[in-house]
């Protein structure tokens, strides 16, 4: 690997294209591309979240996570490869369960709010949401394993609630949308 990434500007990619890991070469805006960009950009904005305070356990899932992250991004560069397993779903799924066992119902829609740890956990929600919507568009045209897409399903809903329980971290709360009709309701009632 060090071989490969001893020169950083190659030039190779100055008339649109880029390689892939098998050494094919494809429009920079192909559904492949921007898969691979959507899921670096979410490895990223994970990478943002890190720096804030947050609870060792999740500190330590969110790490994994970004691992988990280029393997996938790794797959999608290799087209037919394998690299992310399905046990890595299984632990976002049991990661999904554990978290969100300790946070009260939702009785109305939160907001994208609250701590700035919260709020970027927000966006990682929202950019794993465009990956996978990435992720099916490539699938809808070439072969792909199914654990990428359900890797990016899960991992959405796994910030969402991780957003939840870094917004309670130091005693606070999410910030609950003031729906209009919920409160004409309640002025009724």
């Amino acid at each position: 690997m060090a071989n490969r990434l001893s020169q950083i500007a190659t030039r190779t990619g100055d008339a649109g294209t880029t390689g892939l890991g098998n050494n094919q070469r494809v429009s920079k805006n192909s559904l492949r591309i921007h898969a691979m960009g959507d899921v670096d950009e979410l490895n990223s904005h994970i990478g943002l979240l890190l720096c804030e305070p947050m609870p060792d356990g999740v500190r330590a899932l969110l790490v994994e996570v970004q691992h988990q992250l280029f393997n996938l991004g790794g797959e999608l560069s290799i087209p037919g490869f394998e690299l992310l397993k399905a046990d890595a779903v299984l632990a976002l799924d049991e990661a999904l369960a554990h978290h969100n066992a300790a946070l009260p119902r939702l009785q109305e829609f939160i907001l994208p709010a609250g701590t700035r740890a919260a709020s970027q956990a927000h966006i990682c929600r929202t950019v794993a949401r465009r990956a996978e919507r990435a992720v099916v568009a490539l699938g809808n045209e070439e072969a792909l394993n199914d654990a990428p897409r359900q890797y990016l399903n899960r991992l959405s809903d796994l910030m969402f609630v991780l957003a939840r329980v870094l917004n309670r971290m130091d005693g606070g709360d999410d910030v609950y949308w003031k729906s209009e009709r919920l409160a004409q309701k309640n002025a009724t009632e």
